[in-house]
């Protein structure tokens, strides 16, 4: 087993991490940009007034934590494990049997980790309630060891791939961005390009294993919330070849656009601007290219809970943040421009998750899934046309 964290200064020790940002004060007097670190080592680039919501956010991410650390003190260390019911399997009627106890865990559970994960429990708290931990414990205890060992120097298109993408992600990172981390990041990408051949690699994945590593204690926790993700949580197809789920999700956040946000929907439909322009690099990196770290994870605590579900409420309520400046617009540069400002500078998770969940209302994963059924032939239909096309024009050039 690699314990990468073992190995260097990312562990995530509660207390001593979470400080407190001070700007110099020429900065605060000259409001000029100001560059500090993260929590999770990112170099991030801000005014004055994004640090002090940086300060305000982890002021908050203490007092949780003193809530977290109360429950475990009061219920036990596992507490959030005893019988649930969570929203990857929502629409299931409650048994009559199921405790009044154990239906108040659930409710102050969801609560909770919409409020956020501590940093120093994050790593259990997803590996046990993703399906992560349940996953690993269907294969003998050396599947990952022998797994890299068995791929060890195999060529593929895949690694291939990876290896180009391996400098590209997350360049200048202060671990990810070395030879170790690199080749961490290598042994997570390549082990699952073979475990499941028909996802292989697709780009936009270096982007979420790069971010798990950095947050689960082991290397092999990492592959297993990899695994975890792309067979569970995540729509199936996403990652595949053809990305024929990734087409089919970002038609169905197109209906929801409409649904939940018609004034903007029409405004940009006026514009003749495709949402898939900003909402593909979301939906396949999950937020980690666009937003800052530490809002991209609390989108990560509630996608691990409660699905998929919650990349479009995200997607939604960025669209949603802006609705007056992007109903402003009359170009589409105008439109990416103010959605990229928007997620390179969120680093309130509070302000985006209150609007995801308060604001854009209710969504199921039945109506959802539903949604996607509706979509699928369009998609297939269009996917099938365009490898046609693809293989006339192949045929042309061989005459």
């Amino acid at each position: 087993m690699h314990q990468t964290h073992s190995q260097r200064e990312f562990a995530i020790e509660f207390q001593p991490q979470i400080h407190i940002l001070r700007p110099s004060i020429h900065s605060r007097r000259a409001n000029i940009v100001v560059k500090f670190q993260d929590l999770y080592g990112f170099t991030v680039e801000g005014n004055v007034d994004d640090v002090n919501i940086l300060n305000e956010v982890r002021e908050k991410v203490r007092q949780q934590g003193r809530v977290w650390w109360a429950l475990e003190a009061s219920k036990g260390a596992n507490w959030y494990l005893q019988p649930q019911v969570s929203s990857l399997t929502e629409g299931i009627a409650l048994k009559s049997s199921l405790k009044l106890s154990n239906l108040t865990n659930a409710i102050t559970l969801k609560r909770l980790i919409r409020k956020g994960i501590p940093p120093v429990l994050r790593p259990k708290v997803w590996f046990s309630l993703s399906g992560a931990a349940k996953k690993k414990s269907t294969v003998p205890e050396s599947y990952y060891s022998d797994l890299t060992k068995a791929v060890e120097g195999k060529v593929t298109a895949a690694t291939k791939q990876i290896d180009h993408d391996l400098p590209r992600t997350f360049p200048g990172h202060p671990w990810l961005d070395t030879p170790e981390g690199h080749a961490a990041l290598r042994r997570v990408l390549v082990g699952y390009s073979f475990r499941d051949s028909d996802v292989g690699y697709c780009q936009g994945l270096n982007y979420v294993a790069a971010l798990l590593l950095l947050v689960m204690k082991t290397e092999e926790d990492a592959f297993w919330m990899l695994a975890v993700l792309l067979e569970n949580v995540l729509v199936s197809d996403c990652y595949t070849t053809n990305l024929s789920g990734c087409h089919v999700e970002q038609r169905v956040f197109q209906d929801l656009l409409v649904k939940k946000c018609p004034r903007i929907a029409t405004h940009l439909e006026e514009l003749e601007f495709d949402v898939s322009l900003v909402a593909t690099e979301w939906f396949l990196c999950l937020f980690s290219k666009s937003l800052p770290s530490e809002t991209t994870l609390r989108v990560w605590d509630v996608l691990f809970y409660e699905g998929a579900k919650v990349l479009f409420h995200v997607a939604l309520a960025i669209f949603k943040m802006r609705e007056e400046e992007l109903l402003q617009t009359h170009h589409v540069g105008d439109v990416i421009n103010i959605l990229q400002k928007t997620t390179h500078h969120l680093f309130d998770p509070d302000e985006l998750l209150t609007v995801a969940f308060d604001k854009i209302g209710s969504m199921t994963t039945n109506t959802i899934s539903k949604e996607r059924k509706k979509q699928e032939p369009a998609v297939m239909a269009e996917l099938d046309q365009r490898l046609r096309r693809l293989n006339s024009i192949k045929m042309d050039d061989e005459k």
